[in-house]
């Protein structure tokens, strides 16, 4: 079913959706009455909804179930990524919230060559915002990831204080972030991600002054826009985030064997 966020509580057993949700719904998707979506509110619950009607500006609908929206990781995870070049922070952010990343921090590290000026950060930040909407509606989340004002790196390790554990990636290597985290399960996490150039070595050592650890995403040198999402599949993948509906192969044979019947 599609997935839409709310602004407000759903409290009664019909609810309207206007804006720019309803566009979407009415004329994007081109749904009809009796169609069902989904829609999340901002206490993370999840209301399964059947549309009663329907026009190019509102959409009514009934609820059908309500419950608590499990989709998010027990893990807040927050990114403190370098600016790339070009319009990769674009894909950075997409794909990492459909990781299940909790918040990103754009950040202005020695070595990045794209330095936007205030306007354009703001122009960018409100792009950058509209797509992690869309990414978490796409991919079920109970959150819409924020996507904060750029800061300088060393503003970003001050910010990241109120981790429980953070993690710098360097090129030069570190430990492993199974080495990290396995014997703990913090409640969240930061990990900084250098741009094209990686960070100065001046870096490395202010954040390992504020507690942070250093780790290393193995022998290869990975791209800026590839590095965030290696290192928050593995950090999920070591958390157990990314296995909550694994199936053991016989129960993954009979639901495969059902389907073919059913068909």
């Amino acid at each position: 079913m599609p997935w839409f966020f709310t602004d407000e509580e759903i409290k009664n057993e019909k609810f309207n959706i206007d804006g720019e949700n309803a566009r979407h719904i009415s004329k994007s998707l081109r749904m009809k009455r009796g169609e069902k979506l989904t829609l999340v509110s901002p206490s993370k619950t999840q209301f399964d909804c059947e549309i009663d009607n329907i026009s190019n500006e509102l959409v009514g609908v009934k609820i059908l179930e309500k419950k608590p929206c499990e989709n998010e990781p027990e893990t807040q995870i927050t990114l403190y990524q370098a600016l790339p070049k070009s319009d990769k922070m674009e894909f950075i952010i997409q794909k990492c919230v459909e990781l299940g990343v909790y918040k990103i921090v754009p950040t202005i590290s020695s070595r990045c060559v794209s330095r936007p000026d205030k306007k354009s950060l703001e122009k960018k930040l409100a792009r950058w915002q509209k797509i992690a909407k869309e990414a978490a509606q796409q991919s079920r989340r109970g959150i819409i990831p924020e996507i904060c004002e750029a800061v300088s790196f060393k503003q970003a390790v001050e910010n990241s204080k109120e981790n429980e554990q953070n993690i710098i990636f360097y090129e030069l290597g570190g430990e492993s972030i199974k080495n990290i985290i396995e014997n703990s399960r913090p409640k969240n996490i930061g990990i900084f991600i250098g741009s094209e150039g990686g960070f100065e070595q001046s870096e490395v050592d202010l954040a390992l002054e504020n507690g942070a650890r250093v780790a290393t995403l193995g022998k290869r040198i990975l791209r800026a826009e590839t590095a965030p999402l290696a290192a928050l599949s593995i950090i999920m993948y070591a958390l157990g985030e990314m296995d909550d509906d694994a199936k053991t192969a016989e129960e993954f044979e009979n639901d495969r064997n059902n389907l073919c019947t059913e068909n």
